[in-house]
């Protein structure tokens, strides 16, 4: 078999589209190669090579019609954390940045809407819809604690007395502004509910999750992010949630409390909740699995040993 002649620097080991290797000197019979595939029409993509969510979707996007990405796949751009099944979709999502028709592609979900310049942005030079409008645009299709979870991810900062260790990607009270400006989108009566949910401090899906789980179970209010203090000074503990009527307080262990580094933080933490008279109740992915009731159930015992007459 004779070997495929390789591809000009722009666009070898990427995917692009025939009028780009064409404008490159790209000889026809180059481009229906083996060694390359057409998931749609006047593109190709390396085969064999796994393509990053820009690579996937920048041919798309230069063919001529000026088209944004949009919903699950600009979520995805941007790093919005998402249900595994949007992750996991094959199918790419459009929306024409001039309310002009709808994309029909193989492989593209193509939607229509009226897209403001605020609407958009460059991510990685990829133009897709800005962050209010994609979390907007997610509501008709996440559940809603997912939709709530990936608003909490948007809106986190952390401002630890003078320092601020994380920066909000889109402040809340404009997420708010945004969504109440909002007219004729889907999803904007379910995107409004969500938002009363929301909460800045958040740092991982699990604790919006866990968060929400105490909030169904008519448990009190518990806070992201809340400083447990000792009366005397010291460091301040950083709970990832906390009720200070109680002072009980729960952890989320992730995947990376098992590193050693992190296990002996965690340690010292505890201490020093314990010592200032907090009852910490940790919760790990297996208590999740278990389901609602259960991890409900440990902080219901730890509220009712504090005097809760729930």
């Amino acid at each position: 078999m004779p070997r495929t002649s390789p591809l000009p620097e722009p666009i070898n080991g990427r995917s692009f589209t025939v009028e780009q290797a064409r404008l490159l000197g790209v000889r026809r019979s180059r481009i229906r190669a083996r060694d390359l595939r057409s998931p749609s029409r006047a593109i190709r993509v390396p085969a064999g090579v796994e393509q990053t969510m820009a690579d996937r979707v920048r041919p798309y996007t230069q063919l001529g019609t000026d088209v944004v990405a949009s919903h699950t796949t600009a979520a995805l751009l941007h790093g919005i954390p998402l249900p595994g099944w949007a992750r996991r979709t094959a199918q790419l999502h459009l929306t024409p940045a001039d309310n002009g028709p709808q994309p029909r592609r193989r492989g593209v979900a193509g939607h229509q809407a009226s897209l403001d310049q605020e609407d958009r942005t460059l991510v990685g030079g990829v133009p897709a819809t800005a962050l209010a409008r994609t979390w907007l645009d997610l509501a008709p299709w996440l559940a809603l604690d997912d939709l709530v979870a990936a608003a909490d991810h948007l809106v986190c900062e952390h401002r630890h007395g003078d320092r601020t260790d994380r920066e909000a990607r889109l402040p809340l009270p404009e997420l708010r502004d945004y969504v109440a400006s909002a007219r004729g989108v889907r999803g904007l009566a379910k995107a409004r509910t969500a938002l009363e949910l929301v909460r800045v401090g958040v740092d991982s899906v699990p604790e919006t999750k866990m968060r929400l789980i105490l909030a169904r179970a008519g448990l009190p209010e518990f806070v992201p992010d809340f400083p447990v203090m000792a009366e005397s000074g010291g460091d301040t503990v950083w709970a990832d949630l906390g009720c200070s009527k109680y002072r009980v307080c729960g952890e989320y262990e992730g995947g990376h409390h098992a590193t050693p580094k992190q296990q002996a933080f965690d340690r010292r933490r505890d201490a020093l909740t314990a010592e200032r008279g907090w009852l910490q109740v940790k919760i790990f992915n297996a208590d999740m699995r278990l389901g609602e009731q259960w991890v409900a159930g440990h902080f219901i015992q730890a509220l009712s040993s504090r005097g809760w007459p729930g």
